[in-house]
């Protein structure tokens, strides 16, 4: 559960990034009114004391239900803190002077660090955004981060039109499906470049199944039969790098003059690197996306219409939630160590 202050009170669940509601917890509750006086309940929440290897440093414990401060992606949170950035919850109960949500609704988080990585909270209203109850708890759940990332990177750097082509790397993450299929309602083209591994064949049928249009792999895209490929199809004005290294500059290669490329991962942990040859004679602009900074530079109304925005995609049947696997929350060391495993596309939901 999650609650909103002044006040309402929710039902929610938990994942490493995302969460997911079963089915069973959907229950509408005949509940009183949540009151601030009444004496706080307990709940089960994935709590971390320092930072650290996820593994060793979050524990399974019961949680004051009651409101906290919040962390923000990019800032250290107050210690301890709960963990979790994303997810789905409903309204269970809401104070006196709540308008903005009400008992039954679908609600996600508004900002990074609210905590979601446990059975139930107290949230102010304005730390939550309602949104539609017949989208699928998996697609609701993954909302709030990915899919908005895949949205404005597509849509504010370059004027792409239909036919236009988009390079990108991690074509497998989160952000790279919601980028597959939100180009593809669009109408673009996408390039998707993924790491070489024994399932490649099994993950392109997946990823052509979304709508991508072309798969490579890095050492493919490195050859020098990439040039006729691209007399085939359009040189990408648009590259998504969420990777970094020698990735990077394989897009920057192929990027047509003038183009952008987007980074807004360094999953290699190495820097980008661009020729002066590259910026001076195709004119290639280097650019940054972080969703937070985004948030922060436009109002709460503009990120509701962009959620609405992915809602409709969803409802159109062009967009899904990414590969995932439910995990009951008491199992997290599984959704911990499976997140961190190497070529494994699958999100890990903690149900409650």
């Amino acid at each position: 559960m999650w609650v909103c202050r002044a006040l309402c009170r929710a039902r929610a669940p938990a994942q490493l990034g995302q969460r997911l509601l079963p089915e069973s917890s959907w229950r509408r509750p005949a509940a009183a009114p949540f009151s601030a006086s009444a004496e706080p309940s307990r709940v089960r929440a994935l709590v971390y004391g320092h930072h650290g290897d996820p593994a060793k440093v979050v524990d399974f414990m019961d949680d004051p239900l009651c409101s906290s401060p919040l962390g923000n992606y990019g800032l250290l949170p107050q210690l301890p803190a709960v963990g979790g950035n994303e997810g789905v919850g409903q309204v269970i109960a809401v104070g006196s002077s709540v308008t903005g949500v009400k008992p039954g609704d679908w609600v996600i988080p508004a900002n990074p660090g609210l905590g979601t990585w446990r059975t139930e909270a107290v949230f102010g209203e304005e730390e939550l955004i309602t949104v539609p109850s017949d989208i699928p708890l998996q697609s609701a759940a993954t909302l709030s981060v990915n899919p908005c990332t895949a949205y404005r990177v597509l849509m504010d750097f370059e004027r792409l039109r239909p036919g236009d082509s988009v390079i990108q790397n991690a074509s497998n993450s989160a952000v790279g499906q919601a980028v597959i299929q939100i180009a593809a309602a669009l109408g673009l083209r996408t390039i998707n470049v993924l790491r070489d591994r024994p399932d490649l064949q099994k993950l392109t049928d997946r990823l052509k199944n979304l709508g991508a249009d072309h798969v490579v792999t890095e050492e493919e895209l490195r050859k020098p039969e990439m040039r006729s490929f691209f007399k085939d199809v359009p040189q990408p004005r648009l590259a998504l790098n969420c990777v970094g290294g020698k990735s990077a500059t394989e897009l920057l290669r192929h990027l047509a003059p003038g183009g952008t490329m987007v980074t807004y991962g360094g999953m290699a942990k190495q820097p980008v690197i661009a020729s002066v040859s590259q910026l001076i004679f195709k004119d290639l602009k280097l650019r940054g996306f972080w969703l937070s900074q985004w948030k922060k530079d436009h109002s709460p109304d503009q990120f509701k219409e962009l959620i609405l925005t992915l809602c409709a995609l969803i409802r159109r049947g062009q967009l899904t939630a990414p590969a995932c696997s439910e995990v009951p929350l008491q199992d997290y060391p599984c959704a911990l160590e499976a997140s961190t495993q190497p070529f494994v596309s699958s999100k890990q939901i903690l149900t409650m």
